[in-house]
């Protein structure tokens, strides 16, 4: 009896974690509203598990003062699945990742490692204001690149290294123990994507920043829930 009552309370908390885990992923959506069921603190960040539109889902931004109940905007939302978290020594099947509205990306690096985002990777990359109208003049010295040039050029630049100027419209900091940040100069053309490139590095940076990125352009980069990359600057050193 003893035995089949433990087999039993295994199989209910299997199911009970197989129906939190088991939500659909939310439409690709920048915003998710959505009552707080459960909030866990740990090591940086808020855990908070929702109550949506579509559905139940955990989500995870900087250290905020949440309570159950409360009802709360998550912004720039990064969809990611098997998000390990050491911190609690626990795997989500899906999360969402973002930031509280007004909330000022955090400069920890709790998740690093473990393929897990760290730092508010969370910040979902928040997008500069004026990113559409950016005019930056090209860097020189040697391997200078327009972002249209490493955009266009990338099967002949793949695995060298290029040096790029440009202005920080999209940043989010801590994304499997790097930031990633993307940067204009004006050149290229949004209805192609050559007006945009993006650069992973360790290094600190900020949303509006003009910096030169010095990193080895990589091809056809795929990280996972969906975020693949044709071109991609990686292990990047940035000055301004």
């Amino acid at each position: 009896m003893k035995n089949l009552l433990a087999i039993c309370a295994m199989v209910v908390s299997v199911g009970v974690w197989a129906a939190e885990g088991a939500a659909t992923v939310p439409p690709k959506t920048e915003t998710v509203k959505g009552e707080v069921q459960e909030v866990i603190d740990a090591n940086g960040f808020t855990y908070l598990r929702l109550k949506t539109k579509d559905g139940e889902f955990w989500a995870s931004v900087s250290k905020a003062p949440v309570e159950k109940g409360a009802n709360v905007t998550i912004e720039n939302v990064m969809v990611m699945k098997d998000f390990k978290s050491k911190s609690l020594n626990r795997t989500f099947p899906v999360i969402l990742l973002g930031n509280l509205p007004g909330a000022a990306p955090s400069n920890a690096n709790p998740h690093a490692g473990g393929g897990a985002p760290a730092a508010n990777p969370h910040a979902g990359m928040p997008k500069a204001p004026d990113s559409v109208d950016v005019k930056v003049s090209k860097a020189s010295g040697a391997n200078a690149r327009t972002v249209a040039e490493i955009v266009g050029k990338s099967a002949e630049l793949k695995d060298k290294p290029v040096l790029v100027r440009g202005k920080i419209v999209k940043y989010n900091q801590g994304i499997m123990g790097k930031n990633w940040l993307h940067l204009r100069d004006g050149t290229g053309s949004a209805a192609d994507n050559s007006n945009d490139i993006l650069v992973r590095t360790t290094a600190p940076a900020k949303l509006g920043d003009v910096v030169t990125a010095k990193g080895i352009v990589r091809t056809d980069q795929d990280f996972g829930s969906g975020y693949a990359y044709k071109v991609l600057v990686e292990d990047a050193t940035l000055q301004k």
